[in-house]
């Protein structure tokens, strides 16, 4: 389905999403846990339903009604399993861990461009725990059969934080814990703070050796828990670029925080760098975007999803914004700094690519376009936004923002957005 996009003006007030990562998180250790968790204020999303779906498929049982997840029976597979994680790189990683657990084998498989996701770091270092796993060529589909007996393992860094999370998760589980690892430098390094916040609210913490090198995680049960979800800080930097570039100063994003680190909350500072005025207050986050905005240089390695956001700021820019850091950007969805480049420049935006990021310079005269994001549920809501600043504009793939933001067109819509999907 196509999005046709108009020039905008926002006011009003939107409500942020719940965090796509830590619903994952804590539907995978509510199950984990045995029953009696519960799970609210969730994200019900493409992704997170795919979570949900893992875990039903090694066992559990779980309920949803409106936001709220319960947990009624841990995960506990009497036999082999399939599992289909459709788009979500987080689901198959994490399930992929919690199924080497068990002696029996796990398929697990995705769409397309889940199949073209790396994978083999994950299932090498479940190989030195104790699994049997095969791939295509390291990528999905692929089976794990366990169970592991844990111990010391190493694992690569820089291509994903998702296999550090997802050993780290399973870890308790195992016989022998694990001493876990990292080889290199590590990308995203708050995804790995979420994932051991989440395990302390079910009852397990790990020893941090050396930070994001060395963690000790012993054997130890998780118990349940009520978990409330925070709002999502990547989702909010989408709504924050859309209030600098259409909003009326008026508009205002609302949404709980409850101080769980979060990586995306950076954005708030490189808006400030770039003379916008934001105010945070218990409940709700608005800005005073100026009418032009400074540039700079930005390290995104530890918050690649801010790559969209950030870079459609460049169409209301004065000087140029170069991005470092997000090489690992080409191993999500869809490599981003490609896409990115080869479509804002439709917009007038001219663009130097890197393989580690890019440099936006403002255009010059800036126009409407018709703009792929290739199904990539980021990109879709961020050109979106893109074309409500612009004008006369279309973006294909809205079915995509069901990954991680259902309602993203309709609420834009009910600010003002001009925004019809056919």
């Amino acid at each position: 389905m196509d999005c046709s996009v108009s020039r905008s003006t926002l006011s009003g007030s939107v409500s942020c999403p719940p965090n796509k990562s830590y619903t994952h998180r804590a539907v995978f250790l509510a199950s984990m846990a045995g029953g009696g968790s519960v799970v609210e204020g969730a994200l019900l999303s493409g992704d997170t339903l795919s979570t949900i779906e893992a875990c039903r498929s090694m066992g559990a049982e779980v309920a949803v009604r409106g936001d709220r997840i319960t947990v009624h029976k841990g995960v506990e597979p009497s036999g082999d399993v399939a599992i289909d994680a459709a788009n979500s790189g987080t689901t198959i990683r994490m399930a992929a861990a919690l199924a080497s657990l068990y002696g029996h084998t796990a398929t697990l498989t995705g769409d397309a461009s889940l199949q073209e996701r790396p994978m083999q770091p994950l299932l090498d270092a479940l190989g030195v725990l104790g699994a049997r796993c095969t791939s295509r060529s390291g990528r999905p589909p692929m089976t794990v059969s366990g169970p592991i007996s844990g111990g010391a393992v190493s694992i690569r860094g820089n291509v994903s934080s998702q296999f550090v999370s997802a050993l780290a998760m399973t870890a308790p589980m195992a016989p022998r814990g694990m001493d876990i690892t990292i080889e290199g430098q590590m990308v995203s390094r708050p995804y790995l703070d979420m994932t051991l916040a989440t395990m302390r609210r079910f009852g397990v913490s790990a020893r941090t050796v050396i930070p994001y090198r060395s963690y000790e995680i012993r054997p130890a049960r998780y118990e349940p828990a009520r978990f409330t979800v925070p709002m999502d800080f990547s989702s909010l930097a989408l709504l924050l670029s859309a209030a600098v570039l259409c909003g009326d100063g008026s508009f205002r994003v609302s949404g709980r925080m409850d101080g769980l680190p979060q990586g995306d909350e950076a954005f708030l500072d490189i808006l400030e760098l770039m003379r916008v005025a934001v105010s945070v207050g218990e409940d709700a986050v608005s800005v005073a975007p100026p009418e032009r905005l400074g540039g700079g240089t930005f390290d995104l390695g530890n918050s690649p999803d801010l790559l969209p956001p950030l870079a459609i700021l460049a169409l209301k820019s004065e000087q140029p914004i170069i991005i470092t850091g997000v090489e690992h950007a080409r191993l999500k969805e869809t490599d981003r700094i490609s896409i990115i480049s080869s479509e804002l420049p439709k917009m007038g935006v001219r663009i130097d690519e890197r393989p580690d990021g890019m440099t936006l310079h403002p255009p010059r005269r800036m126009r409407g376009a018709a703009l792929d994001p290739r199904h990539d549920h980021r990109l879709f809501m961020a050109f979106c936004i893109a074309g409500m600043y612009a004008g006369d504009s279309a973006v294909s793939g809205a079915e995509s923002a069901a990954v991680s933001y259902p309602a993203f067109v309709r609420d834009m819509a009910a600010a003002g957005g001009a925004l019809s999907v056919a």
